[in-house]
């Protein structure tokens, strides 16, 4: 796509190569111990830092954001969580420029693949540049409740949201839904876009009726049930492999989104006794979580580290989980307490500036 990966440092893990920070000099075709000479900073890591410029757009300027995610408009009394930037260590994020991504991709068509934390980024891209052209031709296609596409027309590059819970495929069959680990029918229409941000974790442990399956199957076996964080590490292989079969890395570039924590219990963050995030109104100081990582962190790494083809991990999990007030809390259109999802606008903007970094 010639689109200025050169500019970036890529920590490789294995064959694959897993966005993290940003160098001096050109990546390009250098080997692993050229890169790691290189004066690299690690853009995921660092600190949340008060800044009055924020946030990006006004988020009730934008008509895109679902009820879910748009928190000022159902009633958010405290507006702080709106104003803090993530400051690397060693280095600035540069500022989402939305006339400048538009500019840039023209022509292009970006696709976001995966479950409600997929559409949550999808929607921040959405109102980034929604912002910078509020007056322009801008279209909404949605199909079959699958896919809904925003295409900017002036500039030709759409934006589409694909729903799809564990990325491999949910068969109905005669004994009910099957949970189907080695197939992914959809790769057939993913890898005809530019741009693919893929995201699955937030359903794998889901039981009950919430459950979307009844039955999983590995091969020609099929089970009841299995545990669970195995099942994601053979699905999340199966797409691997996709990657390395049906993707052509000189037309499309490929990132995975890391995993997006949720903040139900205090006690992760040292605030023993504490159940949710509505009294959140500040980010965690500092550059650690005191729990540490998730276990599907690891999981998502190592699978990535058998990638041939490149693959650019947007390393979000930890800057996220610092930011425990950045939830809808109560102050949704749907009701409940949603500590899993973001506001619009909020943290996921800071998603799509790291992924904006990484493509220019």
């Amino acid at each position: 796509m010639g689109m200025g990966i050169e500019s970036f440092c890529l920590v490789v893990f294995g064959m694959s190569l897993i966005f993290s920070c940003l160098c001096l000099g050109k990546a390009g075709n250098v080997s692993m111990k050229a890169r790691t000479e290189q004066s690299c900073c690690n853009m995921f890591e660092g600190s949340w830092v008060y800044d009055d410029s924020y946030p990006l757009y006004d988020s009730l300027a934008c008509p895109h954001i679902r009820k879910e995610f748009d928190c000022l408009k159902y009633g958010r009394p405290d507006h702080h969580y709106l104003k803090y930037r993530w400051q690397p260590n060693e280095c600035d994020l540069p500022r989402f420029d939305g006339q400048d991504f538009l500019r840039r991709f023209m022509g292009k068509k970006i696709m976001f693949i995966g479950d409600s934390v997929s559409l949550n980024h999808w929607q921040s891209l959405v109102c980034l540049l929604h912002s910078v052209v509020p007056q322009s031709n801008i279209t909404r296609e949605t199909n079959n409740d699958t896919t809904t596409t925003f295409t900017f027309q002036d500039y030709g590059v759409s934006v589409t949201i694909f729903h799809s819970l564990y990325l491999v495929d949910i068969d109905l069959e005669e004994i009910g839904r099957v949970l189907k680990l080695n197939s992914l029918k959809n790769g057939d229409v993913w890898k005809n876009y530019d741009i693919l941000i893929f995201n699955t974790w937030l359903w794998w442990y889901r039981k009950g009726i919430k459950q979307p399956w009844d039955y999983i199957q590995e091969g020609d076996t099929i089970y009841k049930d299995m545990d669970r964080m195995s099942a994601f590490r053979k699905g999340l292989e199966t797409w691997a492999k996709w990657v390395d079969s049906d993707i052509n890395p000189e037309k499309t570039e490929v990132f995975f989104q890391g995993i997006s924590p949720s903040h139900y219990n205090g006690t992760e963050w040292d605030e023993p006794g504490v159940t949710n995030c509505l009294k959140e109104t500040v980010p965690i100081n500092g550059s650690t979580y005191p729990s540490g990582l998730p276990p599907a962190t690891t999981v998502v790494k190592e699978v990535l580290n058998n990638v041939s083809n490149p693959v650019y991990l947007l390393d979000i999990t930890t800057l996220s989980q610092l930011r425990k007030d950045a939830h809808p809390a109560i102050y949704s259109g749907i009701g409940g307490m949603d500590c899993t999802h973001w506001c619009v606008a909020g943290l996921p903007d800071t998603w799509n500036q790291l992924l904006y970094a990484a493509l220019i």
